[in-house]
């Protein structure tokens, strides 16, 4: 079934996560993108991560799915015309160099816009496109920090800690792909194109939640909490019997009410110190370290069992082996496996979220590098086997 995008088709240039990750979106819906990559190099995400002992990265096979490789020197102006012969019959245009190397190029948006005046750009890069930072290197980490993340990350007695995975680029990728559909939709209506403006450290900052108006209004400043949030409770990681870990969020009222019931101690509902959301807040300490003693009496999965039949929200901490042998994770296909051809069944997430009627389709893992060259020069540009020769011959792909 073909995807809500099918007959979008993409160009994207640029490497490692942020642009690649909203062109990966793109793809998981239908859209054509077709990827460009430096000839014999290719992108780093090729080589980052996790290796095999033949050295094949295990993260190129989810960045670059349902993606067409080609090659292509940008740094020559044969190579640059093959752009902008391919942005004319393109939707969308996918980058996310440091602002100026597509102008430095000549594959600026006023150039491209007067090729293609229909066609959407999304830039994705640290700082912006303007702004006095705009040409800084931009990286997720910095943009983490810069966007307010990083300081409240981690326990408090240590310095800001990390997400284990580049949250940065993600969010940047996720607000670039909103951006570009939502540009696809403003096309619809008038034909014009317009430039999407995804920076990381504004990423990060939308998904802050109140942090600004707490401090300017109020004079407060979030500090690091660890494992639990300040007033909200209970609502944290509690120690099982057998070891493992169990989070429970049950800091509504009710919730709260069957969480005593499943403990055995009903009246600590009903206890001045616990019986609403402020006052279990002001005792937020003492809380958890009764819930902690009682869970530590039992093992995960009987308290598991015990939480969810007593309706309390509460689940254990996954890991990759919990979510493959998860039968929630199964039954609605989170985890689907594609044919690898050196790999076999290459287990990864599905796509989301779910559309009930273009629900998409993961085509494809990452191709080889070029392995596209010559459907897309030759095919969709017409090139001859003579001139895609001579490219090859003189380095340009």
């Amino acid at each position: 079934m073909p995807g809500p995008l099918d007959g979008i088709r993409v160009i994207e240039m640029g490497q490692l996560l942020a642009g690649p990750y909203c062109g990966q979106l793109l793809a998981d819906y239908g859209a054509e993108v077709i990827k460009i990559e430096q000839p014999g190099v290719g992108d780093p995400l090729r080589h980052w991560g996790r290796e095999k002992a033949n050295g094949k990265a295990l993260w190129w096979p989810i960045a670059a799915r349902g993606k067409k490789s080609i090659t292509l020197n940008l740094r020559e102006e044969r190579g640059q015309q093959i752009v902008r012969d391919l942005v004319a019959d393109a939707d969308i245009m996918l980058e996310n160099f440091r602002p100026g190397t597509m102008e430095r190029w000549g594959l600026g948006w006023e150039r491209l816009h007067e090729l293609n005046p229909g066609l959407i750009m999304v830039r994705v890069s640290g700082y912006g496109q303007s702004g006095p930072y705009s040409k800084r290197p931009g990286y997720a980490s910095v943009g983490e920090a810069m966007g307010g993340l990083r300081y409240v990350i981690g326990d408090p007695s240590t310095p800001p800690s990390r997400a284990g995975i580049s949250i940065g680029d993600s969010l940047a990728a996720m607000f670039a792909t909103l951006g570009a559909l939502a540009a696809l939709r403003h096309r619809d209506q008038t034909g014009q194109g317009q430039v999407v403006d995804s920076s990381i450290y504004e990423s990060v900052l939308a998904v802050m939640e109140s942090v600004v108006p707490e401090y300017a209004i109020a004079d407060f400043i979030r500090e690091r909490t660890g494992a639990f949030l300040p007033n909200v409770a209970p609502s944290n990681v509690y120690p099982t019997k057998d070891g493992h870990m169990v989070l429970i969020a049950a800091n509504q009222d009710t919730l709260f009410q069957r969480l005593c019931e499943a403990m055995g101690r009903p009246e600590l509902a009903e206890d001045p110190k616990y019986v609403d959301h402020v006052a279990r807040g002001d005792h937020q300490a003492e809380l958890d370290a009764i819930i902690a003693e009682w869970t530590g009496t039992v093992d995960a999965e009987p308290l598991m069992d015990l939480l969810i039949e007593h309706s309390v929200a509460a689940g254990r901490i996954y890991r990759a082996p919990e979510m493959l042998d998860d039968p929630h994770f199964q039954a609605r296909e989170s985890i689907v496996t594609v044919p690898h051809p050196e790999f076999g069944d290459f287990p990864m997430q599905n796509i989301f979220p779910r559309l009930s009627q273009t629900p998409g389709e993961v085509q494809w893992v990452g191709p080889e590098l070029g392995a596209h060259n010559q459907e897309v020069l030759g095919d969709l540009l017409g090139m001859s086997a003579e001139e895609i020769d001579d490219l090859r011959a003189n380095d340009l792909i």
